[in-house]
């Protein structure tokens, strides 16, 4: 590491921090923020709702146990760049198929290693969120500033755009048990299997897909996916939403689909002051009065006063660590959703009785529609 040259990190209020290149060479901008996780970085990085972020990787080591192409959850890597503490070039696993260095390189990452990681997220936690940018081209701090006043706030961003499918795409068997409709934000491709993995055939959409052409598919049920970006600033999109709770078909949404739905309902969604991200956050599910250890990205979140205020929707779900909104569910129609992540991949398992609940309600739906059609 010794040899690879220098790279300078400034924030956006003026602060600097040096380290040494450990990604391709070059610039790249995006808003900080940082993950507690102490393995999956490689899901990490190619998680899409980090799409436009400069991350923090709070473990010391990272690069350790290189990469295997499986353990992608989108095609390519989504952060902007990497700020760590210790970059590991030659990995120790096995099995890795390549270094996380050449896995920077090839997809044009810029990284900076050799930081006081400790310090740098103390300072954001104590800031809140802010934008970054890094370098290992550009040495004049003047220069960078130029650059880094140029770069849009995330609070205001629509960036699902940038990570949908361009196209329509199916996964599992298409005699499955269920037809599950995916819009898709940025899904990662855990998502896709938990869903095949229980007998679902899923037909993954465009986030400019209209409900129309979701309902000729005739779905059994509709997930909403997780994406980068800000939801307030999805307008058309939230329309779209209310439109699918209105069809009654079941429901499901994660993350920035917990978002969207609670838009849809008429609640308001806010900017956190630096986000959840890492593996390890404590959620406790009020319907059973069970906790459950998640995963989680996101720097927006539900206001806790627009669910208690609405009169179709209920917290379902709260965070153990702040309080903040984790689920909810609407009262009239069969639409549920949560805020952290229940495929994981990186974290723990606890919350995957999401997608059995999911099943449960696709199943409760389709029996009330037989025994409909009989009395009828």
């Amino acid at each position: 590491m010794a040899n690879n040259p220098p790279a300078i990190l400034l924030l956006e209020d003026g602060k600097v921090f040096h380290g040494r290149a450990c990604g391709a060479i070059g610039t790249t901008t995006g808003e900080l923020c940082f993950n507690t996780g102490m393995t999956g970085y490689q899901e990490i990085f190619t998680d899409p709702s980090y799409y436009g972020q400069l991350l923090i990787a709070t473990h010391v080591h990272i690069g350790n146990y290189g990469i295997e192409n499986h353990e992608n959850e989108s095609k390519g890597v989504k952060i902007a760049g990497l700020i760590c503490r210790t970059f590991n070039e030659i990995p120790s696993r096995k099995r890795a198929q390549t270094s996380l260095k050449k896995f920077f390189v090839d997809n044009g990452i810029v990284a900076i290693s050799d930081i006081d990681t400790r310090s740098l997220v103390r300072y954001l936690r104590s800031k809140g969120a802010m934008n970054g940018i890094i370098s290992s081209k550009i040495t004049d701090i003047d220069t960078l500033k130029g650059l880094l006043e140029k770069v849009p706030s995330m609070q205001g961003l629509e960036l699902s755009s940038k990570v949908t499918t361009d196209k329509p795409y199916e996964e599992g068997k298409a005699d499955a048990r269920f037809k599950v409709a995916l819009f898709d934000f940025g899904v990662k491709g855990n998502i896709v299997r938990c869903l095949t993995d229980r007998d679902c055939n899923v037909k993954v959409y465009p986030m400019a897909s209209s409900v129309n052409d979701i309902i000729k598919w005739k779905p059994d049920g509709i997930l909403i996916s997780n994406g980068p970006g800000d939801p307030g600033a999805m307008h058309n999109e939230v329309a779209s939403i209310a439109g699918i709770i209105e069809t009654g078909i079941p429901t499901l949404g994660i993350c920035l689909g917990h978002q969207l739905i609670a838009l849809a309902s008429g609640i308001e969604t806010y900017k956190m002051h630096n986000g959840h991200r890492g593996i390890n956050h404590p959620v406790k599910n009020l319907l059973t009065g069970k906790c459950e250890i998640t995963s989680q990205n996101h720097g927006f979140a539900v206001s806790e006063e627009g669910v208690k205020e609405s009169k179709n929707a209920e917290i379902t779900h709260i965070n153990l660590n702040d309080g903040t909104v984790e689920g909810i569910r609407l009262k009239n129609k069969p639409v549920f959703a949560v805020q952290y992540h229940p495929e994981a991949t990186p974290g723990p398992e606890d919350a995957r009785y999401v997608f059995d609940e999911f099943i449960s309600l696709m199943e409760k739906n389709k029996v009330g529609a037989r025994q409909q059609a009989v009395q009828s």
